[in-house]
């Protein structure tokens, strides 16, 4: 999703899904059900010892394997801060470490709000995030605001020294003018 003023436009994807193979595919899957949960995501499929997770369709897709994937850094968007906290104290509950509280990354972006866990099963580290929303738009007004202020104090300083110049020059030219009269 992208912000574009008010509005959220869907924009292309780079990946339209990923697996990871799981040693304990029951636990895993049930882990997986839970945290995603808060963030609007299910199962959606499942295929023997395959499941795909997502919305409207699978992104995400957890296989049984002897041999487990490395873990990786997985980013699932959120649709509100709400959603990353729940997602957060979720993972919490059923285990997973603390890899980073619910909170605004400003090193990433300024409307960044994320929350970091490690999968207890199988070390991933999996984090929820959102870009915007009404907490973003409302801490957005802010400096957008001053911005604004700033703007039309400079607007005004401008317009007073326009004046004041223009008012020298008139007084230098009608000097002038004295002076060649004489």
């Amino acid at each position: 999703m992208l912000s574009v003023g008010a509005a959220w436009v869907q924009i292309a994807s780079m990946i339209d899904h990923f697996t990871i193979s799981v040693a304990d595919y029951e636990a895993s899957k049930k882990f997986y059900t839970t945290v995603l949960a808060p963030l609007g995501f299910s199962q959606l499929m499942e295929f023997g010892t395959m499941a795909g997770f997502g919305d409207a369709k699978p992104y995400l897709w957890l296989k049984h394997a002897e041999t487990v994937t490395t873990p990786q850094h997985v980013a699932f968007e959120a649709k509100s801060r709400a959603a990353v906290d729940a997602f957060h104290a979720a993972a919490l509950a059923n285990g997973a470490q603390d890899d980073g509280a619910p909170g605004i990354r400003a090193d990433y972006s300024p409307n960044y709000y994320a929350a970091f866990v490690i999968d207890p099963l199988n070390g991933h580290h999996i984090e929820a995030v959102t870009h915007g929303g009404a907490e973003a738009k409302k801490s957005a007004k802010k400096p957008a605001k001053k911005a604004a202020k700033e703007a039309k104090e400079a607007k005004s300083a401008i317009k007073k020294a326009a004046k004041k110049a223009a008012k020298k020059a008139a007084k230098a030219e009608k000097k002038s003018k004295k002076k060649s009269k004489r």
